[in-house]
């Protein structure tokens, strides 16, 4: 049987317009930094990627800044301490975080912020004080990084008028490769360099660029904004939510982690407590179907989630969730056999249970 695939939170399968601008990209041999011809072709091929990433997140061209994905592009922490974050916010910010006071006549508290939950969906962005400053419940901040790898291209999004000062992305959240991601910096702003070397990136980043990569990330780009301007997104919710829908109906005490919350249109955090996650993947995985307990960033460790534990959910329940994520591709077919699927599982945990 053809396999099913529904960890797109995790990565969207290549985008055929990214393989055939990265394909293209390949046979351009010259160095970015190079002033001949085949040089300034490969510089062209950056530029234009670049204004196609921009165009998506909203912000001008010159504010982007590639790196090998958003982990990187986020160590831009490292020297604006201290730093504040979600306590549901992903390993990526999570691990700069400090939550030291400033030091007097240093630099102000930066808060790094997830709009959108990876785990969960949960979209929440953090308040604006009257001053101008940020704030997380806490203590106010100055500078605001937003951590937008999940939302770009599945909701309206505009750096411009998010009012953040950074905010960082990877290409193969939205069907581009893996490998390449984005810094936005506010124009004006100046920063540390992420590498120090040739000056690469306005200096923001050196080293010689992966044109192809980066090809691939601004078509990705542009059909994942086609995408967001023509309802794809809207009937992936729709098909998200009659998942949920056949789950409840049959098993009684089933939770969606952020259920009463903005979500992602294409994420379902499932938990029945007491069915471990872990088990739920591989069974599911067994039975054709890709899907994860928690976020894939943990080096293949599955273990009771921080994020659901900080939402208020036990360990029990925090180590019994699975996520299914959908993507363009998703039909409603698939989600109907992987529903059928996970019942059968289900019913053969309960007559075990009992």
């Amino acid at each position: 049987m053809t396999r099913v695939y529904l960890d797109y939170n995790a990565t969207m399968p290549l985008r055929p317009e990214a393989r055939e601008a990265m394909i293209a990209a390949l046979d351009i041999s010259g160095n970015p930094s190079s002033v001949h011809a085949e040089g300034r072709a490969a510089k062209s091929l950056i530029e234009k990627a670049r204004a196609q990433v921009a165009e998506l997140v909203g912000c001008q061209a010159r504010e982007v800044v590639f790196t090998s994905g958003a982990t990187e592009a986020a160590s831009v922490l490292n020297n604006r301490r201290p730093v504040w974050s979600q306590t549901t916010a992903h390993d990526a910010l999570y691990a700069h975080a400090d939550w030291s006071d400033p030091v007097e006549g240093g630099p102000g508290i930066t808060l790094a912020w997830g709009l959108a939950n990876s785990e969960t969906g949960v979209i929440s962005e953090p308040a604006k004080t009257k001053d101008g400053k940020w704030h997380d419940n806490a203590q106010d901040a100055e500078t605001l990084l937003l951590d937008v790898t999940q939302a770009v291209g599945r909701i309206p999004w505009s750096f411009a008028w998010s009012g953040a000062d950074f905010a960082i992305l990877s290409s193969h959240k939205i069907g581009g490769p893996k490998g390449v991601g984005a810094l936005i910096i506010k124009q004006g702003l100046d920063i540390e360099a992420l590498q120090h070397g040739g000056g690469q990136e306005m200096g923001r980043r050196s080293g010689t660029e992966n044109v192809a990569g980066i090809a691939g990330f601004g078509a990705a780009a542009k059909a994942a904004l086609d995408e967001l301007n023509t309802g794809t997104w809207d009937r992936i919710a729709g098909l998200r939510d009659q998942l949920e829908d056949r789950l409840a109906a049959e098993v009684p005490d089933i939770m969606y982690a952020g259920k009463d919350k903005p979500r992602l249109p294409n994420t379902s955090c499932i938990i029945n407590a007491g069915w471990k996650g872990e088990t739920q993947v591989m069974q599911m995985d067994l039975k054709g179907f890709a899907v994860s307990a928690g976020s894939a960033c943990s080096s293949g460790k599955v273990r009771a989630s921080r994020v659901l534990r900080a939402m208020g959910y036990s360990d029990e329940a925090s180590a019994s969730a699975i996520r299914v994520s959908l993507g363009p591709r998703t039909t409603e077919e698939e989600i109907t056999r992987f529903a059928e699927a996970w019942l059968a599982q289900w019913n053969k945990h309960r007559a075990r249970a009992a």
